[in-house]
């Protein structure tokens, strides 16, 4: 029987002090990439996809975030008061019909795999999908879920997405031990958490979006914590291809890493100089200041 991925899982509960003093008070998820919010670009990723479930892991900092998924009553009786209606169908289309969110709380910052650990209640029994918002990829007319879906659906094993990386950034990733880093989908060998450049196995590195099965959870619940008290994803799909198979697959498409600042404003420049409405004006502003 052929499984089909309708649940994602966003870990949304991190502090962003890589942002501070703006994510004090704001989580970073919702700082904007021009006129949308960080998150909104990885919600509306999984919905390209197919994912009808977002399951949002919080922290109790991060209300702005239920808020943007939820109606504004208020601010919608203002738009069609005053007429504004496109942007009421901007307001009113963020979450579209049949897509359901469902909040759990992560009571303290133990890592990315605790994280997802945490949405094994409303999982349960089933493949599913997590997004790192940090993580903004632009995959074009096909996003980069879309592309992992689709090899899911092939080959019904978890997939990790990896890309290619500096040979010096090897400490910031989990690095993939696989025999052909020229393939797009390759079964991977192993998996490293974060390796020093002199052993790390390959320069493809792991990026936000997974695709894996539930048998990771009871893995999770056996793994160690790590440095911080963290208990890592990357372990727990090391103890995951032990016992079945899973795939590294080398998406199509631009990421930019928004968790750093300077990623951050990469991105911003790109999807403004694609804006609709700003894409003119703005090129002839970064023109001037280039001048």
């Amino acid at each position: 029987m052929i499984k089909k991925i309708s649940k994602a899982i966003f870990p949304v509960a991190g502090l962003g002090t890589r942002f501070l003093p703006a994510t004090k008070a704001n989580p970073k998820e919702m700082l904007p990439i021009v006129d949308k919010p960080l998150i909104q670009y990885a919600v509306e990723e999984a919905i390209e996809a197919g994912i009808t479930e977002l399951i949002f892991v919080t922290s109790s900092s991060k209300r702005a975030i239920e808020d943007h998924f939820d109606s504004n009553f208020e601010l919608e009786a203002n738009l069609i008061e005053r007429g504004k209606t496109e942007l009421l169908e901007i307001v009113r289309g963020i979450l579209p019909e049949g897509v359901s969110c469902v909040y759990i709380r992560q009571k303290s910052p133990r890592g990315l795999g605790h994280a997802v650990w945490c949405a094994k209640p409303l999982v349960m029994n089933e493949p599913f999908a997590v997004l790192l918002a940090d993580d903004l990829i632009d995959g074009g007319e096909r996003s980069c879920l879309t592309q992992m879906v689709a090899q899911f659906q092939q080959h019904q094993a978890s997939i990790v997405a990896v890309e290619k990386i500096a040979p010096h950034e090897t400490q910031k990733y989990g690095i993939v031990d696989v025999n052909n880093v020229h393939e797009a989908l390759m079964p991977l060998q192993g998996i490293v958490e974060k390796p020093i450049p002199s052993v790390a196995p390959s320069h493809l590195g792991v990026v936000g979006r997974y695709i894996l099965t539930p048998r990771i959870f009871s893995l999770l619940e056996e793994t160690c914590a790590g440095s911080h008290g963290e208990i890592q994803l990357t372990d727990a799909i090391a103890k995951l291809l032990m016992e079945e198979p899973v795939l590294a697959y080398q998406f199509s498409g631009q990421r930019y890493d928004c968790g750093s600042k300077l990623g951050y404003l990469d991105a911003t420049i790109a999807y403004a100089l694609k804006h609709p409405e700003l894409s003119k004006e703005f090129k002839a502003k970064l023109e001037a200041v280039l001048a």
